[in-house]
């Protein structure tokens, strides 16, 4: 098998042009440990990292264009403040060494369903940015992303050369079960976004399923809600009942299976604590930036 090095974002996409299977790297914590076990014998693997166009991020027009080469790492330190559930996620991925290699362009190319930064990409409605030599660059929305397990639309000859997301305008939360408290791949994950101004709550839902998914009627329930008692500008907390089938309808949302990591039963049932758990801290939040915004506004006595 060939290794490519290219440093230009040209060089790379004729390498996947011209050979058919080319293996795209972008931080390899996942794709490395695939050809080391001989799970994958594609004729040649390019890596991404050398490429300074993938590895800068940058904020315009209310939107965040994150290269796919920049590290969790990077993520978590440079961006918290316009992607804050993105590197909520982005610190739980493994170890230290392992969040200084992985990029979420690497995550959304293996489409594992149990990724961390995919529920919040999810409830972000990010778009993946994929470019082509013979096409040029189109983008799909990330809820239209993911197709089956390990698998996406993006075609053979396509690299992934951002992911864009809208910067947070309210709380985000992401929180994931597993069977340690740290280095651990989730067992179940769950993602939640205020947007007031859409008066919408996005969600997104890890390892509970063949892919990632929202959990569309959650929150089509949550946002009508919050309408009709019109509790975005109140500053009251939400209902025990409305956190409750909020977190049911999550659940419902989920096809989980069982392994090595949980039964499907208790994938389902902690897809519901996490949601329920996540939609009360979130809230919470934005009622608390609700109150401080008041006190500032407040005239002088």
């Amino acid at each position: 098998m060939d290794f490519l090095l290219p440093d230009r974002l040209d060089d790379a996409l004729a390498a996947v042009a011209a050979r058919p299977g080319t293996l795209p790297v972008a931080g390899g914590t996942d794709v490395m440990v695939r050809l080391a076990r001989g799970r994958e014998r594609p004729p040649a693997a390019v890596d991404l990292t050398r490429i300074p166009a993938l590895a800068r991020w940058e904020r315009s027009a209310g939107r965040v264009r994150l290269g796919a080469t920049v590290p969790y790492t990077r993520l978590a330190d440079e961006a918290a403040g316009p992607l804050p559930g993105l590197a909520a996620a982005a610190r739980t991925v493994g170890s230290r060494q392992i969040r200084n290699r992985g990029t979420v362009g690497g995550a959304l190319g293996t489409a594992s369903a149990g990724g961390d930064v995919h529920p919040v990409l999810l409830a972000c409605d990010a778009e993946v940015e994929l470019v082509s030599a013979a096409r040029g660059t189109r983008r799909v929305p990330v809820r239209e992303f993911f197709t089956g397990p390990g698998r996406t639309v993006r075609a053979p000859d396509e690299l992934i050369r951002a992911v864009r997301v809208p910067a947070a305008e309210g709380p985000q939360h992401y929180a994931k079960a597993g069977r340690r408290g740290a280095l651990v791949v989730a067992t179940c994950s769950f993602a939640v976004a205020l947007w007031p101004s859409r008066g919408r709550v996005g969600t997104g839902i890890g390892a509970a399923a063949d892919t990632p998914r929202p959990a569309c009627e959650a929150e089509h329930f949550v946002a009508a809600e919050l309408a009709e008692r019109r509790l975005w500008q109140s500053r009251e907390p939400l209902p025990e009942s409305v956190l409750t089938r909020f977190g049911e309808l999550a659940a419902a949302a989920a096809s989980p299976v069982g392994d090595v990591r949980g039964s499907a039963a208790y994938r389902r049932h902690a897809v519901a604590v996490l949601a329920r758990r996540s939609l009360a801290r979130a809230w919470h939040d934005h009622c608390a930036h609700l109150h401080a915004k008041s006190k500032e506004e407040e005239p002088c006595a």
